[in-house]
């Protein structure tokens, strides 16, 4: 510049140098720094600088002009998208609280909507507004990546607080805000065109998006990308009936997958076959969502028997599974629940049935090689109190749970009753192995002796011996709302999902 003998700034930097510059900024001072003036923008959404894009949504029309502009720049080059939509706040009326209305309402909707008679609840005007800027927002997702040949990754996520407030959405309430289904039509032809078009698709993501994915929907990916695919989710209790959004036959294309992730009575016999056949790369993780209402529609008749999951880990040694159960009976878990499944995860979710203490029994009994991670989490209204899973049991679940698992390294609890002392004997049992141990404090009882011992303040005891068998300050849970895995026990089964998937 000195030699130039002219008055220049940083705005006659070459483009190349500001976008080296740049690319040492995270993504939300980027785009603080595009508003600067149009050179700036223009070097600032120079593809090598978004790779990758990861998006979390509010369903709120105030997203609408960002994610258009944004979308609009980047949509037509990222390689790696990710999308979560959530509401920032819930709009009373018309139901119960969010999560819990999902999973209590999703058999009530099911079944009116089947015996015709009762008609589903009015939903109140904010809702409406809502759903209805959820499908612009899609929209305006789907329409900018719909030719984007480089797109790697594509995840996207729908927040069912938002879209099961009152069980399953019918087409009762979609027909107001989407009278002749044209948007529905148009957000499915847009993920099929996308799939259509796609030239090095390696992971494909998709859960509980309403009425995204059809069951004619993976047709559209060439035979090389299907062959090619490393991951698939397809997570939906928004389909109708029995209604299978991939069959075994349809997933014999998809030769090199490394992980799975479906509803569990979608993952049949037949497929355990097809991904134990020596043509079919090792799978190294499988993700499944048993819900009590697929279970209705679809029963467990054909899911894999014991011989079955033997084959499959003959020909993936390393196959480890992480399994959710949204409310499902203990009679059905324990027929799910087959020795030779390489557990590594399970998460149980109850709003109107609680696990019984012989499930607890049969998983630490059967997977004590495997299991790392064990959540329990109850939100049956019962005045009587919590269930206690020691109950007519010599010795408690949980700690033989902690005594058998010598893997395990995370224990969550909510709703179910643990007596302090078993929490004492869990905490030494595993110890500083295990890293996370999150017990709501309306879930602890004591003993009447230790409530009897005016020496010691028994919530003092607890603490300090929990503490000390972890090696660590410990605590018990006080507000239940800053932990997603007990209130949005959807979305974090999908966080952990994506983790658990990515970790091979």
């Amino acid at each position: 510049m000195s030699v130039c003998g002219e008055a220049v700034g940083a705005g006659s930097l070459p483009s190349e140098l500001v976008v080296h510059i740049f690319s040492f900024l995270a993504g939300p001072d980027r785009l603080r720094a595009s508003a600067a003036c149009s050179h700036w923008r223009e070097c600032l959404f120079y593809p090598a600088l978004w790779p990758r894009l990861r998006l979390s949504l509010r369903v709120s029309p105030a997203e609408r002009p960002r994610l258009e502009f944004l979308m609009r720049k980047c949509g037509w080059f990222v390689r790696e998208l990710r999308v979560q939509f959530a509401a920032d706040s819930y709009p009373s009326g018309g139901g119960g609280s969010g999560a819990a209305a999902a999973a209590a309402g999703g058999e009530v909707g099911a079944a009116a909507a089947g015996d015709g008679e009762a008609p589903p609840p009015p939903l109140c005007p904010r809702w409406l507004d809502l759903l209805r800027t959820y499908l612009e927002l899609v929209l305006c997702v789907l329409s900018s990546v719909r030719n984007n040949r480089n797109l790697q990754k594509l995840s996207l996520f729908g927040d069912t607080s938002i879209l099961q407030q009152h069980g399953s959405i019918s087409n009762t309430y979609l027909g107001k805000v989407d009278p002749d289904g044209k948007k529905i039509k148009q957000i499915q032809q847009l993920f099929e065109e996308i799939l259509g078009n796609s030239r090095q698709l390696k992971w494909l993501s998709c859960g509980f998006m309403l009425q995204i994915v059809t069951p004619t929907s993976l047709s559209s990916l060439s035979n090389p990308i299907a062959n090619t695919m490393e991951h698939l989710s397809l997570l939906d209790n928004h389909i109708p009936g029995n209604t299978t959004l991939i069959t075994a036959v349809e997933l014999e294309r998809f030769v090199n997958l490394r992980s799975l992730a479906l509803d569990f009575c979608d993952f049949t016999a037949e497929m355990a076959r097809v991904l134990a056949d020596s043509n079919h790369v090792p799978l190294h993780r499988l993700s499944l969502l048993v819900h009590s209402v697929s279970i209705m529609h679809k029963s467990l008749d054909s899911m894999p028997e014991d011989e079955n999951w033997k084959a499959l880990t003959r020909n993936s040694a390393n196959l480890r599974v992480y399994i959710m159960a949204f409310d499902v009976k203990s009679d059905d878990m324990l027929r799910i629940l087959k020795p030779s499944i390489p557990l590594e995860r399970i998460h149980f979710d109850s709003y109107s049935t609680c696990v019984s203490g012989a499930v607890v029994d049969l998983i630490s009994r059967q997977y004590d090689k495997f299991l790392t991670h064990f959540i329990l989490m109850n939100d049956v209204i019962d005045m009587s109190g919590f269930p206690d899973l020691s109950d007519n049991r010599n010795e408690d679940p949980l700690v033989l749970l902690a005594w058998r698992c010598t893997r395990l390294s995370l224990l969550a609890v909510h709703g179910y009753t643990v007596w302090a002392h078993n929490l004492i004997a869990i905490a030494r049992l595993r110890g500083s192995d295990l890293k996370v141990l999150e017990v709501t404090e309306e879930s602890i009882d004591f003993d009447q002796g230790e409530l009897a011992d005016q020496d010691v303040d028994p919530v003092h005891n607890l603490i300090e011996q929990v503490s000390l068998g972890l090696g660590r300050p410990w605590h018990a849970v006080m507000d239940i709302e800053l932990l997603g895995v007990f209130t949005e026990p959807t979305r974090h089964f999908y966080r952990e999902m994506q983790s658990f998937s990515e970790g091979i």
